[in-house]
């Protein structure tokens, strides 16, 4: 019992610790147009996994936010919306990065005592 109380922890501590990465990921995949299911791939190529019923929302708040731009695209058999990083998202992203590598260091330093 303690074990799997214990494993149930640990597992929604990293859900946790994966939920407060996925939009820096998510942006930084978007300098150039995707759709919903390259961005997608090209994150799981990358080994970062994310279910599509986080990222289709995420993206449609990250849009909201400004952060996005999209476009509806019927050139091919089924449409497709297209996201691009926006200005903001170009401006958002950059401070991100900042933080998340100063973030990063203070949690690596802190790991190796």
């Amino acid at each position: 019992m303690i074990d799997n109380t214990l494993h149930d922890q640990t597992q929604g501590l990293v859900q946790e610790l994966r939920r407060g990465v996925i939009v820096l990921a998510v942006l930084s995949q978007l300098d150039e147009e995707q759709y919903g299911y390259s961005l997608l791939k090209r994150l799981e190529d990358l080994g970062m996994q994310i279910d599509q019923g986080t990222l289709y929302p995420l993206l449609r708040r990250l849009e909201d936010q400004g952060l996005l731009e999209s476009d509806w695209r019927v050139d091919t058999s089924r449409p497709r919306r297209y996201y691009v990083l926006g200005e903001l998202g170009k401006i958002v992203l950059a401070e991100m990065k900042t933080e998340w590598s100063r973030v990063k260091t203070t949690v690596d330093n802190l790991l190796l005592d």
